[in-house]
Formats: structure tokens, C-alpha cells, sequence
């Protein structure tokens, strides 16, 4: 491996973080999303904890039927 290819796989890489950073940010913006059943909030004082088990359910589901869609059809 050449440093050619080295450079070119870290500006993939960087890439790639710099889209997930994007993606992150914009899934931030929606409202609904950490406010679902199931997200839990415990405030008390100065210690505050926030638990987002319904969001989570929620990114996990649309993550895997996208993620299998792509597989499939990929695989054609």
C-alpha cells in the first residue's frame, strides 16, 4: 500500500465522518426525536440523565429495513 492509497482512503474517511457528522446534525433538528414514549428524563437538582430508549427502538428499525433494502439490492 502506497502512500497514494493511503491518502485516498483518509479522504474517504474523512468523508465519511464529515457525512455521518451531517447526518447527526440534521437528525437533531427534527422534534420529535428524543421526546418519544420510552425516552427517559430524570432530573433532579444538578444531576440531570436522559436515556433515549425509544429513540433508539425507533433509529434501530428504520436503520435495519434500510440497510436491508440496500443489501438486497445490491446483491441483484
Amino acid at each position: 500500500m502506497g502512500l497514494n492509497d493511503l491518502g485516498k482512503w483518509l479522504i474517504i474517511g474523512g468523508l465519511a465522518i464529515a457525512a455521518l457528522g451531517g447526518l447527526i446534525w440534521l437528525l437533531g433538528k427534527l422534534p420529535f426525536l428524543g421526546h418519544l414514549p420510552g425516552d427517559i428524563r430524570i432530573q433532579t437538582g444538578s444531576f440531570s440523565c436522559f436515556v433515549p430508549l425509544g429513540t433508539m427502538v425507533l433509529l434501530s428499525l428504520v436503520l435495519t429495513v434500510v440497510l436491508n433494502l440496500v443489501i438486497r439490492l445490491l446483491n441483484k
